[in-house]
């Protein structure tokens, strides 16, 4: 066994290339081929014949049949130097760069930190019930769990009692999805109905978030459809306190809708923020332009040290949150502008301010190649580069080096999912002359 895919699967190269899931590196095992390609073959792990060292009992008793988590019989230790490997490999490969510094991994707590998921839910006629889950590792069904370690309290404990509210309803096999988010404040869970509730069903929700002391919403068409479930009474209702989430090292809260986009680790996103303002070398003088903000994550937290900050989104709902967040937390110099990143020219036109000096951009998976030759116009003094997938970060740093002479200071992997093959990252660069070309 010579390595592990993307997919987290061991890669076994002897005769035809095999992907075995569940096995690891440096172990020898039987297997047997069940699926061909022309380029590799995908298989079944029979038995281990010797483990490495770095094998571990997993905790979840799902493990192997639920797709939530592809690593968690490897250590917490190795799984950081695996996807440190995978950005290494990366950026040599596709950016033809190497970094001038290692930096430490950011870590925080391997269970019970996921604090925003969308879980699938069915009704299973034979086993006349309603399961509820992530999606099967290699099928599309969805996995029947008890319970789930890597959730945020109280949800990982809730996943059972969820099902069976789910199974009484009249609309059981009209609810196929669970959106979770975990606040500081308050726990929601947003369902996906396609058809309306009847009176004894309401009568279950309010029962089952006054038990369990959740906050439950009903999603019957787009985002926008989004509402909480009507309570008993007619009478007016005290409005609730919006979820929240604290970055205490900035002295920010930052408020949120229960289907908005947040950083799934509360504490590596701490982390995280922290990091970036201190990559980023703030002073007063600063005028900082922070892409793909989100509700201001980082913005906000940048406002606190830099003279400006411009933070640019593509969706309107989010720009209106993060100006909500800014007013919330007395922000005066940040502001923000709802821009398609993807389109051409898009860093251009008033709303710009002039005199840039630092770029935070934070994007999708599938990168900013987009605006990489704008933002080297800007000619940064550093630019931070916060990336969830290391094939794309590695194109985008690619250019800037070779077609724009930007140097690649410092990189590091941040464990954002453990147990997941997930690799987050973050690139500083700065404009330089200096050659890192491997």
């Amino acid at each position: 066994m010579s390595a592990l895919t993307e997919a987290g699967e061991g890669v076994v190269r002897s005769g035809k290339t095999a992907f075995v899931g569940g096995a690891l590196p440096g172990e020898t095992v039987r297997f047997r081929r069940i699926r061909r390609h022309r380029q590799h073959d995908d298989a079944m792990l029979l038995e281990v014949v010797e483990a490495v060292s770095a094998r571990v009992t997993p905790r979840c008793a799902h493990f192997g049949t639920c797709g939530g988590c592809a690593l968690q019989h490897l250590s917490a230790e190795r799984q950081i130097e695996e996807k440190q490997t995978q950005l290494r490999t990366a950026l040599e490969r596709i950016a033809r760069t190497t970094a001038q510094e290692w930096l430490p991994p950011l870590t925080g707590p391997q269970w019970s930190y996921r604090r925003r998921a969308r879980l699938g839910a069915r009704f299973v006629f034979k086993k006349g019930r309603v399961v509820v889950g992530f999606r099967e590792r290699v099928s599309p069904y969805v996995a029947a769990l008890e319970r789930c370690e890597v959730l945020a309290a109280p949800v990982g404990s809730l996943i059972a009692p969820l099902a069976r509210m789910l199974t009484q309803l009249s609309i059981r096999e009209r609810v196929p999805q669970i959106e979770v988010a975990v606040a500081d404040n308050a726990t929601a869970l947003v369902l996906r109905v396609l058809a309306a509730p009847s009176g004894a069903d309401l009568e279950q929700l309010r029962a089952f978030e006054r038990e369990h002391a959740v906050r439950l919403y009903l999603q019957p068409g787009d985002l926008r459809s989004v509402t909480r479930i009507k309570s008993e009474s007619d009478a007016p209702q005290q409005p609730e306190p919006a979820l929240r989430y604290a970055l205490p090292e900035f002295g920010l809260e930052l408020e949120f809708e229960p289907t908005d986009f947040v950083q799934i680790n509360a504490e590596v996103n701490r982390a995280l923020v922290v990091r970036a303002v201190e990559l980023l070398e703030l002073t007063p003088e600063s005028r900082v332009l922070d892409l793909f903000c989100g509700l201001g994550n980082f913005t906000l937290a940048c406002a606190r040290r830099a003279a400006s900050v411009t933070g640019v989104e593509a969706e309107s709902y989010l720009v209106e949150r993060a100006r909500h967040n800014a007013r919330l937390n007395g922000i005066s110099n940040a502001q923000f502008a709802t821009i398609d990143l993807a389109q051409p020219e898009a860093l251009s036109g008033p709303w710009l301010p002039a005199g840039i000096t630092h770029v935070l951009l934070d994007p999708p998976r599938v990168g900013a190649r987009d605006v990489m030759r704008t933002i080297a116009r800007l000619a940064p003094k550093r630019l931070l580069y916060i990336s969830c997938h290391p094939g794309s970060l590695a194109r985008d740093v690619g250019m800037l080096v070779h077609d724009h002479g930007f140097v690649l200071r410092a990189t590091g992997v941040l464990d954002m999912f453990p147990h997941t093959t997930h690799v987050e990252s973050l690139a500083l660069l700065t404009p330089g002359n200096e050659n890192c070309v491997t």
